[in-house]
């Protein structure tokens, strides 16, 4: 019996709660996936290497469209200055997705040279102090400039006000539908050099680019990959990728899965043989420290050293911390003045006074919100109209037999394991130590140590009433929270009572095992989350393999009815339990999700009920929650207390609504019983139905 013979091991020397483990985890992953890098060591072998490169980086930053649609510029008015005027006008880049910009404009005759200013997380995003600074700058010296915000920055916010953050649980709405905040702002931008080309004061065939920090992240792959760009300068913002994961990043700085194919040298080396100027700073945090950008200047300087265009690269440091402060301009108005104008050698150059204006002034829409043309998207609506086009197979024509739905389950299986989750390592064998019982609601529970991947432990709660005779129903409880939350639902007293064993494991990254300031903004896994996602694994998939490693444990403890074993999600970890039991069909034998989000779809940011470490980066392009739920049929499912993204509780009429289709495919199998599906219910009700 598993209660009073296999629990009764004891070793006292269990591995201690550490908040770093996970981080040392995906560092040791990142760094293993690069080991074998080595620069390009000619022409040729570049040439076949580059283009592999940037359909990856493409194919991970999300689909951009087919045909580029109508850019319908529309100036709004504009300021006239000695010697220049400002624009305000706004573009479209892809269909409802306007573009919020300033184009400063020299009372020169003849074409000129001109730079696109993007911005970074500076309080008023493309109107800030800071970045008008640089417009200002350049426009008296004679270049054409357009500044514009990023997706869902500045005017492009749902409610535009100073400060607002397009990140974390905003932008993050992109990922389920295969989209990313950097993939949309690199699209964007290629469209502002569209919209460059077609104004008469402009030589197309000399344009820059430039910007700090996230506007910086924006430069490097603009120039990347926009050869129309001749002039690139990134200003704090280079270092390495391995080195973002020792940080907290930006949503919009996250290219999901570049470590498996690049570093960042690589990408820099995109750039050659035009003209990359690198400014790093000496105070600024780890990702964009001078050593590690360095490392990929250098690496980036033997793809130049390729062309024959060494001098084409240049990277300074300046003493200071994160900014982009009077002398990197004035460096940078050198650099573009030799690559863009053709004169002189690229030394810097004095930048000349001007006056500030008021960021209310610049604004494209002054009444805000309500002078926006309409519709205009930001990230969540852009989502929600993707998603909806993604999904419209599933509510247009559902299957019509099982064998159809079967085809269907097992694509979605197969391309959900290995293209969203980034595939599944091997499996460790199923070794466990058990650590001393102690007291948990009033009864003995036993800790238990798995090792799912190398340097991972998972923690183990384990817990029945003593004296139980014949083979004990097992019912996995998870929570996000970690295993003593999962404990204090009252569930685990209900299946205690009803003599199931129950087990709650401390998944990787939660509970005692969260990394030290891991949250940022709203998101409780930020950091973690991003992470997951530099190395192609994101959480959500990670989550799966330790439920996965757990049941192969279980699978070799006597005592235990195989044929009887549930696994459970508490609130948004219901979402785990679901692609648990569609995924491990074998081991499992019936699921439920208590208190979890009905759907990945919102027309606003999530929000803290939501995990980022959920948000599994395309995901909605194979399945919503009801059609995850519906890969467990026809064993039996319980869905009850369902919340919106947001956390709210869903009435059942709209609950009946939104899994139409799970219920669906269980009459498709003649098991419409085994799917039970509630507003709210008893506790014992769900025991019921699990078996």
């Amino acid at each position: 019996m598993m209660s009073s013979r296999s629990l009764a091991m004891t070793d006292e020397n269990l591995s201690q709660p550490d908040s770093q483990t996970f981080n040392k985890f995906i560092q040791a992953q990142a760094l293993a996936l690069r080991s074998k890098d080595i620069p390009p060591p000619n022409r040729r072998e570049w040439d076949q290497r580059r283009p592999k490169l940037r359909e990856a980086m493409l194919a991970a930053m999300g689909p951009f469209p087919d045909k580029a649609c109508a850019l319908e510029p529309q100036i709004q008015g504009f300021l006239k200055r000695d010697g220049y005027r400002i624009e305000k006008l706004i573009f479209q880049s892809q269909p409802d997705v306007w573009v919020t910009a300033n184009a400063y404009v020299p009372d020169v005759k003849g074409k000129l040279p001109a730079v696109l200013v993007v911005h970074g997380h500076w309080p008023m995003a493309r109107r800030d102090p800071v970045v008008q600074a640089r417009c200002l700058g350049l426009v008296k010296l004679g270049f054409f400039v357009l500044a514009v915000d990023a997706f869902g920055s500045g005017e492009r916010y749902t409610h535009p006000g100073s400060g607002t953050y397009h990140g974390a649980l905003y932008g993050s709405t992109l990922w389920p539908v295969g989209q990313t905040l950097l993939g949309m702002q690199v699209y964007d931008n290629h469209r502002a050099v569209d919209y460059v080309l077609t104004r008469r004061e402009v030589d197309g065939d000399r344009i820059g680019i430039t910007g700090a920090s996230g506007g910086g992240n924006q430069t490097v792959y603009a120039g990347a990959l926009d050869e129309r760009l001749k002039a690139v300068v990134p200003v704090c913002s280079v270092g390495t990728y391995q080195a973002y994961l020792q940080a907290a990043c930006c949503v919009c700085e996250v290219l999901p899965g570049a470590l498996r194919f690049t570093e960042e040298g690589d990408v820099l080396g995109l750039v050659a043989p035009r003209a990359l100027l690198v400014i790093n700073a000496s105070q600024d945090a780890i990702q964009f420290s001078p050593g590690e950008a360095k490392k990929s200047v250098e690496r980036a300087r033997q793809i130049f050293k390729t062309y024959g265009a060494d001098d084409h690269l240049d990277h300074r440091i300046f003493d200071s911390p994160h900014a982009y402060n009077q002398p990197m301009r004035e460096a940078m108005y050198g650099w573009m003045t030799r690559w863009l104008k053709h004169e002189g050698e690229g030394q810097p150059i004095a930048e000349p006074a001007h006056e500030l204006e008021k960021p209310e002034d610049l604004s494209c829409l002054p009444s805000g919100s309500a002078a926006r043309p309409s519709p205009f998207l930001y990230p969540p609506t852009f989502a929600v109209k993707e998603a909806r086009n993604l999904l419209e197979r599933f509510t247009a024509r559902p299957p019509d037999h099982k064998e159809e739905w079967e085809s269907i389950a097992a694509n979605i299986r197969s391309q959900l394991r290995e293209k969203v989750f980034g595939g599944f390592p091997k499996a460790p064998r199923p070794v466990g130590r058990f650590g001393q019982s102690s007291i948990v609601n009033r009864l003995p529970t036993t800790a238990l140590e798995l090792q799912p991947e190398p340097g991972l432990t998972m923690p183990v709660l384990l817990q029945t009433k003593p004296g139980i005779e014949g083979r004990q129903a097992v019912c996995i409880l998870l929570h996000l929270d970690g295993e003593s939350q999962a404990f204090k639902h009252p569930l685990a007293k209900t299946l205690i009572d009803r003599k199931w064993f129950v087990v709650a494991p401390e998944l990787r990254a939660t509970g005692d095992l969260k990394p030290a300031g891991d949250a940022i903004h709203e998101a409780a896994d930020h950091n973690s989350a991003e992470h997951a996602l530099w190395i192609g694994r994101p959480l959500l998939g990670q989550w799966v393999f330790d439920v996965g490693c757990l049941l192969d444990w279980l699978a070799i403890q006597p005592g235990l009815d195989q044929r009887r074993i549930a696994v459970v999600g508490l609130g948004p970890a219901g979402i785990v339990a679901l692609c648990a039991a569609g995924l491990l069909e074998g081991k499992i034998s019936a699921a439920a999700a208590i208190g979890t989000p009905v759907t990945y779809i919102t027309d606003q940011a999530y929000g803290s009920f939501m995990r980022m470490g959920l948000l599994a980066p395309g995901i909605l392009r194979l399945a919503d929650i009801p059609q995850l739920a519906a890969l467990s049929a026809p064993r039996r499912l319980v869905i009850t207390e369902g919340r919106t993204p947001q956390g709210k509780l869903v009435r059942l009429k709209e609950l009946q609504t939104v899994y139409a289709f799970t219920r669906h495919i269980f009459r498709l199998y003649k098991n419409d019983d085994r799917f039970f599906l509630k507003e709210e219910v008893r506790m014992d009700d769900v025991v019921d139905v699990l078996g």
